[in-house]
């Protein structure tokens, strides 16, 4: 089900990426924006796009689990995980015996 949602949220974001790279690019081209111009233009907004929205899927889908010692700073963001496998991992930082300061 996560996986699937995941890779939903890619597609839109590739499909949104790419959209507003090519309405970019149509709106360029009616002031003679010369056409190598125009593709680095319009691939270079692509990626921009796409990087942007690749970190905020992966923003969304991430879990941090951190310490709770005052003053430590050790965490762990897992991604894509089970109820066990996260409830383990905020278990193993809370318990941590390296604790930073």
């Amino acid at each position: 089900m996560k996986i699937t949602r995941h890779r939903t949220l890619i597609t839109g974001a590739v499909a949104v990426s790419g959209s507003l790279a090519i309405a970019i690019g149509m709106r360029l081209s009616g002031y003679g924006v010369p056409v190598s111009l125009l593709l680095a233009c319009c691939l270079s907004c692509a990626a921009t796009f796409s990087s942007l929205l690749f970190r905020l899927i992966s923003t969304w889908s991430t879990t941090t689990h951190r310490c709770t010692q005052p003053g430590c700073d050790f965490q762990v963001s897992l991604t894509h995980t089970d109820s066990a496998d996260n409830r383990r991992w905020q278990e193993i930082a809370a318990r941590h015996p390296h604790h930073r300061y």
